[in-house]
């Protein structure tokens, strides 16, 4: 078997549910599987995907493993050549998994790859190419050097943002959200290190495929990530997470530096923590006392783009959540509902680049009834 497709869900059955439609065409031609591992859903995931999927394979955990378990048990049962480890919340191309593969397959020396990953604005995100967070890079990033000149080298290099994005480029860290692996590298290096919980995972396995001799890859063909449903992070909880993830990796692969560099590590992320604390506090006063301007997504605007069968559902839709619904607005931002009965993924992903930031995207499918976006579903 060429390719193992594997997913790792927690309570986003209907972001799952597109997600699997993008993979299922994907896969046409390819000799692969696809593998869901359900970590204790409590909206009914597997029981409501099942039988929309035949062709997967679901996994149920009786309890919330984490990223690197839920993976790893899929992996274990895994014997293709490849394996692909995606978030439920992202939306695949039709030809992106048989280019990656095929460069892979033309680079013997590539371990893993990633790609060009979209927000919902049509913005390319980031975290398509990352530089391994060393005591440095981290400190550039924390302390915001990083934000300020993202195309320098050095002080950019977290983001590796002095690299062009529409060519393949050697990087140190391919995002969790999609990573394919070479399998026989797996074997090699190791699995996902299990003391992570969420997050952190990528970059030490990114980390120790470069130490065994390996390479990682950006190459741009497009994905979407959503990182809106199944990644809060705005949170608390999520700052917490991210840097006790870090403090990790560095004690793991930095120790005798993590002696020296560990209290002003442990102050910045309790740093870090506060702000995002008091950021969330200061929002809800204000919110309480009417000093918050409206925000798009809490009466947002749609523009339906599809058949009339789609728009007469999706107005039915609107009518219901006391949503609007325009052919075409100046307003922004605005969602276009893109009719996935109709659309190509490759083409909306195109045509959001192309109108960078006039849009957000939101997807709608006869198959599901749902109207999403990246913050809310619709039935």
């Amino acid at each position: 078997m060429k390719l193992t497709v594997i997913i790792v869900n927690y309570n986003v059955k209907y972001y799952l549910e597109q997600c699997l439609t993008s993979v299922r065409r994907a896969i046409g031609g390819l000799e692969a599987e696809v593998v869901v591992v359900d970590n204790h859903s409590r909206d009914g995931s597997v029981e409501y995907l099942r039988s929309r999927f035949p062709e997967v394979t679901f996994i149920e955990s009786n309890h919330n493993l984490g990223f690197a378990r839920a993976n790893n048990m899929a992996i274990r049962q895994s014997r293709a050549d490849y394996v692909l480890l995606l978030n439920p919340d992202t939306l695949v191309g039709e030809q992106v998994l048989t280019d990656v593969i095929a460069f892979m397959d033309e680079h013997p020396k590539a371990g893993a790859a990633g790609v060009q990953m979209l927000k919902v604005n049509g913005e390319k995100a980031n975290e398509s190419r990352r530089g391994l967070p060393t005591p440095m890079t981290a400190f550039y990033k924390m302390t915001g050097l990083c934000r300020r000149y993202p195309r320098h080298p050095r002080f950019g290099h977290y983001y590796m943002g002095y690299l062009p994005w529409d060519e393949p480029a050697r990087i140190e860290v391919v995002s969790g959200a999609f990573m394919i692996i070479r399998r026989s590298v797996l074997d090699e290096v190791g699995l996902l290190d299990e003391d992570f919980f969420m997050y952190g995972e990528d970059i030490d396995l990114s980390y120790r495929i470069l130490k065994g001799g390996y390479e990682n890859w950006y190459v741009p063909v497009r994905i979407v990530h959503y990182k809106g449903e199944s990644t809060e992070k705005s949170s608390f909880r999520y700052v917490h997470v991210f840097y006790k993830a870090m403090l990790i990796f560095f004690r793991k692969h930095y120790g005798t530096m993590v002696f020296w560099l560990g209290i002003p590590i442990r102050m910045a992320i309790y740093a870090k923590a506060a702000m995002a604390l008091v950021g969330m506090a200061t929002d809800k006063f204000r919110k309480m006392l009417g000093f918050t301007r409206r925000h798009y997504d809490e009466r947002p605007t749609f523009v339906l783009d599809g058949s009339d069968e789609m728009k007469e559902k999706c107005r039915r839709l609107a009518l219901r959540k006391g949503l609007v619904c325009r052919e075409e607005t100046d307003e922004e931002p605005v969602y276009r509902v893109y009719d996935m009965d109709k659309w190509r993924y490759e083409d909306v992903f195109n045509h959001l680049v192309d109108h960078e930031g006039n849009y957000l995207l939101a997807t709608f499918s006869s198959a599901s009834g749902a109207l999403i976006t990246e913050k809310e579903v619709y039935l």
